[in-house]
């Protein structure tokens, strides 16, 4: 007879003891659930790319909000669809005290004072050509001129309610100027998160097409400010910039492919750290599940499980509201 020492399938034997050793564990609290914000009343409009994903107006919104709210999420984050004739080279309508995600924010404050407002702050959204800045002659991202631009923006959300500000823009000094601005201004408890690690990714593809950018971006890209593919140690130096500058939390995006880079940062730097699991990487579990190839409920509880295991304190995800159903059951 073989005599066993160690025999790990011991604690593997029993569902009791699998869950008296878990290390991890996923719960409503460690989702947001993004939105995206139309203008008009009574409006909601699917998006092809992202099945059981739609563009909302505010009246719509507040009903989405009250099932989240249901449900146990805590934080939703915003995300505009600007139409047309309100962009502009200097995306003056960014910082508009009555643009759709102003009104957005203080609808909802209104209604759900427990619900945390994330308001993202960038240009894209606004700008004629579709990328994160203001532009030169030659089409290359102004960075202190995009910065002062941010700023504005970052004070109109403030202005609004927005809980936290979530600068998406990857332009250099920017955090340190929007918390200079939120503390001259009295918003000393607004806080920011900071994408600090946003990669030039080919996984946005389903968030521009459902923010009405992907058409004025065209085939130009974000290399010039978003992060390469390749790197990571450039990411530990982008996290520790916005942490000094005053970040309150930091994000990584994309999620599943850069899960290295959530666990170098944790642990290096031991701050609140977010991902965002992104639309190319919902719309491939969706297009996986619709033709029966996966278990849509196992594989993204098992994915959304292992960004808590990569080290993420919270999750961007556009199955916040699905799995927080699954949770539930």
């Amino acid at each position: 007879m073989t005599i066993l020492t160690h025999r790990p399938r011991r604690m593997r034997k029993h569902a009791y003891t699998r869950e008296l050793m878990r290390e991890n564990t996923l719960s409503t609290d460690d989702l947001i659930f993004p939105l995206f914000v139309i203008e008009g009343d009574n409006k909601r409009e699917s998006i092809d790319s992202m099945p059981d994903i739609e563009r909302l107006s505010v009246d719509q919104l507040l009903l989405e909000a009250q099932e989240l709210v249901d449900l146990g999420i805590r934080a939703v984050a915003l995300f505009p669809v600007v139409p047309n004739e309100k962009k502009s080279l200097d995306a003056q309508e960014a910082y508009n005290p009555d643009a759709l995600a102003q009104r957005a924010v203080r609808a909802l404050k209104d209604k759900f004072s427990e619900l945390a407002v994330i308001t993202d702050v960038a240009l894209d959204p606004f700008t004629t050509h579709g990328q994160d800045g203001l532009i030169d002659e030659s089409g290359y991202v102004l960075n202190d001129e995009t910065v002062a631009v941010l700023v504005k923006q970052a004070l109109s959300h403030a202005q609004a309610g927005s809980d936290i500000v979530a600068p998406s823009d990857m332009m250099d000094g920017r955090i340190g100027a929007i918390r200079e601005a939120l503390e001259e201004n009295g918003f000393i408890h607004t806080k920011i998160l900071a994408y600090s690690a946003k990669y030039a990714s080919s996984y946005y593809g389903p968030f521009r097409d459902a923010v009405g950018s992907a058409s004025n971006l065209g085939a130009s890209s974000k290399e010039t400010y978003q992060m390469d593919p390749a790197n990571s140690d450039e990411a530990m130096r982008e996290v520790e910039l916005d942490i000094d500058e005053g970040a309150d939390m930091v994000m990584i995006k994309p999620g599943l492919p850069y899960l290295d880079i959530v666990y170098r940062i944790k642990q290096t730097f031991g701050m609140p750290t977010f991902a965002y699991h992104v639309s190319g990487e919902y719309a491939q579990i969706k297009a996986a599940s619709q033709n029966g190839w996966i278990d849509e409920k196992k594989v993204t509880l098992e994915t959304l499980l292992s960004f808590k295991r990569a080290g993420s304190d919270a999750i961007l995800t556009y199955y916040a509201k699905q799995a927080a159903k699954w949770l539930k059951e």
